[in-house]
């Protein structure tokens, strides 16, 4: 791929409309500056005193704000979030980065789920403490699940993809629940021109008839449950070949510094990473990575293509330190041009 074909696919981003169906997640910073703690007068424990506090989207919240910010003309939220005070601000944050949140459903019945993440200030920089999470932990209604599925049928023939962001791993707690993920097979039978690409913490192995992009443990595991060391090269191919097998749909095995691997039915390619220097922060790689790819798929890209556009995303969103980065097409096309 020369500049002018990646400058091609780039300018095709504005005319992609999306879906990103799974676990919205709001992500809330709380900057605790510790030389102002005092002393709780009925149990006698540190206090710890906020002086700041950030929220903004996660989990599939991660992959709208990279989508976006690669200029994305439209992407759907569709999840399911809590009448509650983190979801008015996951929901302002969604809004503020320019993604459609009419297909969210808010309920009294169900938590948003929220990631608190006490930040410790010390000389001048921020420390992550002890993470609080707040999920589901009971099933998802079959109500909400057959209010998921009506809207996702709503939404698939006004737009060319439709991204899947499994995070919980509960079973059946979060959105993308066994009967959603049965649904999802059948429109990917049913619709073989829209790309429908997902992504999943635990169950990856479970998907059929969809793109799947599982990094190298989450393959192995997915064949092996019970496998434990090293994953080599050779034995994520070989996964990799299983799994598409399985799906009958192509394969994006990110393999970190390693790149990716495409697995395909015309066989398995290693796209190399794109390298950098200095300190690297990973968190969020694998959702820029998975903008990446699917906003290049839906204007053509070839799988290979979409596959490098991937890793100069993800070159980008590790160099940004303390949070979840994301990538804007002049970068990409920087970096690339850096690289060549």
């Amino acid at each position: 791929m020369d500049k002018y074909r990646l400058q091609s696919i780039l300018q095709g981003f504005p005319d992609v409309r999306l879906v990103v169906i799974g676990d919205f997640f709001l992500d809330k910073y709380l900057i605790i500056d510790r030389r102002l703690s005092e002393t709780s007068l009925e149990t006698g424990l540190e206090a710890y005193q906020v002086v700041a506090k950030r929220c903004s989207p996660g989990a599939a919240g991660t992959v709208t704000n990279n989508l976006r910010a690669l200029r994305v003309g439209t992407v759907y939220a569709l999840g399911v979030i809590g009448d509650d005070g983190e979801g008015y601000d996951l929901k302002k944050g969604l809004q503020a980065t320019g993604v459609n949140t009419d297909y969210l459903i808010e309920t009294p019945d169900r938590f948003t789920p929220t990631y608190t993440k006490p930040m410790v200030l010390e000389n001048g920089k921020e420390r992550e403490m002890e993470r609080q999470d707040i999920k589901n932990r009971t099933p998802l209604p079959a109500t909400l699940e057959k209010e998921i599925i009506e809207r996702l049928r709503s939404l698939l023939p006004h737009v060319h993809g439709v991204i899947v962001a499994d995070q919980v791993p509960e079973r059946n707690c979060g959105v993308i629940t066994d009967r959603v993920r049965e649904e999802l097979a059948a429109l990917g039978a049913q619709h073989p021109d829209t790309i429908i690409f997902a992504d999943s913490r635990v169950r990856i192995g479970e998907f059929r008839s969809v793109i799947i992009k599982p990094n190298r443990h989450e393959a192995v595991r997915a064949i092996d449950p019970e496998f434990e060391g090293e994953v080599s090269l050779e034995l994520a191919a070989e996964c990799g070949r299983q799994l598409q097998a399985r799906t009958g749909q192509p394969v994006f095995l990110t393999m970190s510094e390693e790149g990716i691997l495409v697995v395909s039915q015309d066989g398995c390619e290693h796209v190399p990473s794109v390298p950098v220097t200095g300190e690297i922060d990973i968190v969020g790689a694998g959702d820029s990575v998975t903008a990446g790819i699917v906003s290049s798929l839906c204007v053509g890209a070839s799988l290979r293509e979409a596959a490098l556009i991937g890793n100069l995303v993800a070159s980008i969103t590790i160099q940004q330190i303390g949070t979840t980065g994301t990538a804007s097409p002049e970068q990409v096309m920087a970096r690339f041009e850096e690289r060549a």
